[in-house]
């Protein structure tokens, strides 16, 4: 897993002796070990995880530093039998001062120590009357346990492929400007964070929160565990709260208020974080401080992973969410139509309606922009253009659909046009070759730029994201139109969005059916009324494709690991063979197809993913894929 930039990581509460650091020790020894069983590449414990939190001004005894540190060198001989990283919150005593810390520990050794920077005092939380921030050291080694440490907070911990982890305390998340900011401007994707967080009415929800939205701000992994119940529950009391996230998202999360030890981990895609630093946002304008980089040995790789790749990543798995995408991008087109038409003084939208799944949520998300602004559906315009391929079952679909919607509809069979251009260039019409499909294709874009000429009106585009990403689209045929209406949404998710209209009583029939109808540019002719020319068949599978662009575009992700994730998500359904097979010819489609994308027609963008030349996607027309195949073919570890 490593060579593609997966690492897990791991959380631990273990069971809390308050005062009895020895105790402690053993209990997270036993965490470690099963972080090591579990094969993670890094373990993270409480805040003062070998005394506890909740002791006081007992603090001020000598005692508890004795046995601190004793307990500390029994979890220090421990970690000495795994490559896993520890990371645990620790006391420290320097210059007649305490420090609250958190200590990085690997094989036997303390690589760094890291000072909290922001102390609590206020309500229940008074750590400034035992212990001094991180402003307050003059030094920034230290000597324990008879090792010369690296102390501050500037420590950056690397292993030299794309693993970067910086360390913050508790309240420092909490404060106006968390150390964590200047750590992840500096290189580090995972941040941790041992803390002693108590458990108030509506805090958990406001704490998780917190841990989301700063790995998303950060465009990175968070780790957060906090202490338990075995604090002491004098006037406060500790739930344990432990949670993962990556870039906005909570990956795992664990039970609070349990008297036993708990235990949670999931993997983190480290070079996913590195990719969307380059591609999202404004990463790269952030002010990066100096830091100390200091060096792991190598992790543990746990060979295959936990985490859950989704096989459809445009398209929420939440009903309810699915429900409110799709209306807010139904939202999207029609008020981008409505500026457009208002800026071009077009009294109609003049479309190409063929029965198939583009042009039906193209006329819906006109006809929703008509019904918004107070337009007669009779100015849309939509023309059926029955050809040589044309069935019954599209032909049909689209009449009822147009009819449902009480649009203009007009019939313009293109037949005799086709064979008036195969005569002009000298074709032969039984010859079903790609000059036979394309003539029917820019035949029907000429029919409509022309009507919309004669009715003062806009001709819609209908392709989607997929077949731009493809080029499955004839060039200046149905590639071209005066606004490209679908061309941000990718097939996978048009699909539900009709869904979603068919909720529509009077529509839900016509629009079942239309969902059920294969993909089809209906080119070629039709045997009997079946339909023989299916596109998937051709291109293979939309929602491989849609996988494939999502990884490829959002990310950066080299095709070797997009191959990865896709056996993953797809475990069951398509053979290793076949993925890597649909994927090459995504790869050479791509690249080879960019002379289509370099001028497509104006387009709302819809979400993070775009094609547009002028908003999101640059690349020549004549750039090649051989190292894209060759890293598909290649076995090589490459770090980002």
């Amino acid at each position: 897993m490593r060579r593609y930039g997966l690492y897990r990581v791991a959380t631990a509460v273990p069971r809390l002796y308050l005062g009895d650091a020895s105790k402690n020790a053993s209990q997270i020894a036993a965490s470690i070990e099963r972080a090591a069983e579990d094969r993670a590449a890094l373990v993270l414990l409480p805040e003062m995880a070998l005394t506890g939190y909740t002791l006081g001004d007992i603090f001020h005894q000598r005692r508890v530093l004795d046995m601190h540190n004793d307990a500390l060198s029994r979890v220090l001989k421990k970690s000495e039998e795994f490559s896993i990283v520890v990371v645990l919150g620790v006391i420290l005593f320097r210059n007649d001062r305490l420090f609250n810390c958190a200590a990085v520990l690997q094989r036997g050794s303390i690589l760094g120590i890291v000072p909290k920077s922001y102390l609590p005092m206020r309500r229940e939380f008074y750590e400034k009357r035992h212990f001094v921030a991180a402003d307050e050291a003059d030094f920034d080694t230290v000597e324990l346990l008879g090792m010369s440490v690296p102390f501050g907070k500037d420590l950056l911990f690397c292993d030299g492929y794309d693993f970067s982890m910086g360390v913050e305390l508790c309240e420092d998340l909490w404060s106006l400007s968390p150390p964590s900011e200047k750590l992840a401007a500096a290189g580090a994707r995972l941040i941790v964070n041992p803390s002693a967080s108590n458990e108030l009415v509506g805090k958990a929800d406001y704490r998780a929160e917190l841990v989301r939205t700063q790995s998303a701000r950060l465009v990175a992994a968070y780790a957060y565990c906090s202490s338990g119940i075995g604090e002491s529950g004098t006037d406060t009391v500790f739930g344990g709260d432990a949670m993962i996230a990556e870039y906005g998202s909570l990956l795992c999360r664990n039970e609070r208020f349990s008297f036993e030890s708990t235990y949670e981990s999931a993997d983190i895609d480290m070079r996913k974080l590195g990719g969307l630093r380059l591609c999202e946002g404004n990463f790269a304008d952030a002010r990066s401080t100096p830091v100390r980089r200091i060096s792991l040995e190598e992790l543990p790789d746990p060979q295959s992973t936990k985490r859950y790749v989704d096989p459809h990543p445009f398209v929420p798995s939440d009903e309810k969410q699915k429900r409110s995408r799709c209306e807010e991008i139904v939202a999207i087109q029609s008020h981008a139509l409505i500026r457009r038409m208002e800026t071009a003084g077009a009294k109609k939208a003049v479309i190409g309606v063929s029965g198939g799944l583009d042009s039906t949520l193209a006329l819906l998300a006109v006809h929703r922009a008509f019904e918004i602004s107070g337009r007669d559906f009779s100015d849309i315009l939509s023309v059926t253009m029955p050809g040589f391929g044309t069935t019954g079952r599209t032909y049909e679909n689209a009449v009822a659909l147009c009819e449902a919607l009480c649009t203009d509809l007009r019939e313009i069979p293109i037949d005799g046009v086709s064979r008036l251009q195969f005569e002009a260039i000298g074709h032969d019409s039984s010859s079903h070759d790609i000059t036979y499909e394309n003539v029917q294709a820019r035949a029907r874009t000429e029919i409509l730029m022309n009507l919309a000429n004669r009715e003062n009106g806009i001709v819609i585009g209908t392709g989607d994201l997929s077949e731009i990403a493809l080029g499955w689209s004839t060039y200046n045929g149905d590639h071209m139109s005066m606004y490209a209406l679908n061309a941000g949404i990718p097939k996978t998710l048009i699909r539900y969005i009709v869904e979603y209209f068919a909720k529509d009583a009077k529509l839900s029939d016509i629009l079942h059916d239309i969902l059920e109808t294969p993909v089809s540019p209906e080119l070629l002719p039709h045997e009997e009324g079946r339909i023989v020319q299916k596109t998937e068949d051709i291109v293979g599978p939309y929602e491989l494709h849609d996988f494939f662009l999502y990884h490829f575009l959002k990310y950066g992700a080299e095709p070797s690991k997009i191959l990865y994730l896709a056996k993953i998500a797809f475990d069951g359904k398509y053979e290793a063979d076949t993925i890597r097979h649909w994927l090459e010819l995504f790869l050479k489609r791509f690249f080879t197809q960019q002379f289509k994308r370099s001028c497509m027609p104006d387009a709302p963008k819809v979400g993070t993913i775009s094609l547009s030349p002028r908003a999101d996607w640059r690349m020549p027309s004549d750039a090649l894929f051989k190292e894209w195949l060759e890293d598909l073919r290649d076995d090589r570890q490459t770090p980002y």
